[in-house]
């Protein structure tokens, strides 16, 4: 049950999993079970979107933001009749179940670490339930669509109807026979796979995230915050910011030369030229080979960064390879209430 990379051409796999026909085993994650007849309510008044709503068989993305608004975990969220599921990745789960028992107080609530129980493993256009696998749950990811009380700044954004992104929890006992089977069948895919259709699909993730990262930056205002609802920690930097201010950075999609035979590291510099000289406006996040686009990437940049601008992605190495953006967020996102400026409402002395 060891996730790798590829099984032997990861252009292929990315073609078999948006059939359907492949699946991706992921690393192990953290896995918590919240149960007791507060926990929807509890839930609620700690994260960024709207829990208390949710019914059996819902799923939904949540954030947990630090007091400034800063992303700390990106949380899928599963509710069944009896519980409701936190999913992060294993590195992040300490940090979740400490701030959680934290927070528990006279909640009648309890937390239950699941996280040796199950194995994730991704499928595409359904869940492996309905491919005749048993597993415990399956969070559909809600991206690209726009969920209630959520909201999305560009203007307009490709269809990316071939992301029917689908996280099924197996029984551990289950993965080994699993894994065989369809490793005989051809049905493996690996994350090299996994990620270029990510980037393809502009979806952020955890990989997108540093100790600065605001949700207005990365688009998750679209899929894990819900604007109108009540007080959570953090709450009153993402109001400000979406109705008064400007995110400080944006995501963008590149389009990466690819006649040099080669792709930036995570971490390249983003460069634009100013002044005869190359100026860093950001950083790569995430990069992968796309079987129909080709080399792409992921990166967050300044928002003052022109939409136009055509970047040099500079690696440690030396190496230099030209870049076209598409813009996810743009500059104006923000500012929302659409107030005029304070010297405007003292009469031009302010």
């Amino acid at each position: 049950m060891t996730p790798r990379e590829h099984f032997g051409n990861p252009m292929i796999e990315q073609r078999k999993l948006l059939l359907g026909d492949a699946f991706v085993i992921l690393e192990p994650k953290a896995i918590f079970e919240i149960t007791g007849e507060d926990r929807l309510k509890w839930l609620h008044s700690l994260l960024s979107q709207n829990i208390i709503n949710l019914a059996p068989g819902d799923r939904a993305e949540a954030l947990l933001l630090d007091a400034n608004g800063r992303i700390e975990q990106i949380i899928h969220v599963y509710v069944d009749a009896d519980s409701a599921w936190l999913s992060v990745s294993r590195d992040r789960g300490a940090a979740l179940l400490e701030w959680l028992n934290k927070m528990v107080f006279r909640s009648r609530v309890s937390i239950a670490e699941r996280s040796d129980e199950f194995v994730p493993v991704v499928s595409f256009r359904q869940s492996l339930e309905a491919n005749g696998v048993e597993t415990r749950l399956a969070w559909r990811d809600p991206w690209p669509v726009v969920q209630p009380g959520g909201v999305r700044y560009a203007s307009s954004q490709p269809q990316f109807v071939s992301w029917v992104y689908f996280e099924n929890l197996v029984p551990s006992e289950a993965m080994a026979d699993l894994e065989a089977k369809w490793q005989t069948e051809g049905k493996l895919a690996g994350s090299m796979a996994l990620d270029a259709l990510r980037v393809a699909h502009w979806r952020p993730s955890e990989a997108e995230l540093d100790d600065r990262s605001l949700p207005h930056e990365l688009d998750l205002l679209a899929t894990s915050v819900h604007l109108s609802k009540g007080c959570y920690r953090g709450q009153e930097t993402v109001a400000k910011v979406h109705n008064l201010g400007h995110p400080p950075r944006r995501l963008v999609f590149l389009h990466l030369d690819g006649s040099g035979h080669e792709i930036p590291a995570v971490g390249a510099s983003v460069t634009v030229s100013s002044g005869g000289e190359a100026k860093q406006v950001g950083q790569i996040t995430s990069v992968a080979q796309h079987f129909e686009s080709g080399p792409i990437a992921l990166a967050v940049v300044s928002r003052s960064t022109p939409v136009d601008a055509e970047f040099l992605i500079v690696d440690d190495n030396g190496s230099q390879i030209a870049a076209t953006q598409e813009v996810i967020v743009p500059p104006t996102a923000g500012k929302a209430a659409n107030l005029p400026s304070r010297r405007n409402l003292m009469g031009g002395h302010a």
